[in-house]
């Protein structure tokens, strides 16, 4: 059993990603991230805190093309915790997650520099939202202001939101009623959210597939994001 209260867990089904980008834009729409355009991702300052990276398997003619959406990996022993100066960054006792704290974050990009993953963006950019473009805006999240990191929470405000819901019921939380945008978005359903304490959960049964790896093992961070390795059906 883990030592947290709740351990929300990601599982990435690869043999069903299509590559198709929609979990990307449900992120940004749900997470109030700003459109940079076209010349500044070009200058590498995209701020998507989700992104597909895209690799190749065998030799011409016969090439496969692979997808993996890789967001911030929530990892256990998280490198980017130990290095913030104001402790902007630090692990949820409750859900398990590597938690930011905007309003502490004064952009050193220490944690950044020490994400294997590369899965800290930057804020470099002040976004202006003139009406009635405010309204597209999700009340629910931050619209943060440039120069502090921003990264992947697994849709927070979701969680907490269900479990606010199940107090006021006196319940616990329903194993699929926390929905991340990306999940919610996938239409291959190819990521699936839940709590790894539940032994009854769908997660729970998917982590212990054979199929499971996570990313960098090697390095021992522990993350919360479990992908499963695919087959033949995404092949182009």
């Amino acid at each position: 059993m883990s030592k947290y209260e709740h351990h929300w867990t990601m599982i990435v089904d690869l043999d069903k990603c299509t590559g198709c980008q929609a979990c990307v834009i449900a992120c940004q729409a749900e997470n109030n991230i700003p459109v940079v355009g076209e010349d500044e991702i070009r200058k590498g300052r995209g701020m998507q805190w989700l992104r597909i990276e895209r690799y190749w398997e065998g030799e011409y003619p016969n090439i496969r093309a692979r997808f993996i959406p890789l967001m911030c990996q929530q990892c256990e022993n998280a490198p980017c915790e130990p290095v913030c100066p104001v402790f902007a960054t630090y692990h949820s006792e409750v859900d398990g997650i590597n938690v930011q704290v905007y309003n502490r974050c004064i952009g050193t990009r220490y944690c950044a520099n020490n994400c294997p993953y590369i899965a800290r963006m930057f804020n470099w950019f002040d976004p202006q939202f003139p009406e009635p473009l405010n309204e597209q805006l999700n009340p629910d999240v931050t619209v943060r202001q440039r120069g502090i990191m921003e990264k992947c929470t697994f849709c927070i405000q979701r969680i907490r939101r269900a479990r606010e819901t199940a107090e006021a019921e006196g319940r616990s939380i329903r194993d699929g009623e926390v929905q991340p945008a990306c999940g919610q978005a996938c239409p291959t359903n190819a990521i699936i959210f839940g709590d790894l304490n539940d032994p009854n959960s769908q997660v729970s049964r998917l982590a212990a597939n054979r199929r499971g790896f996570r990313l960098l093992e090697e390095l021992g961070t522990e993350p919360a994001v479990i992908y499963l390795k695919g087959g033949e059906s995404n092949v182009i």
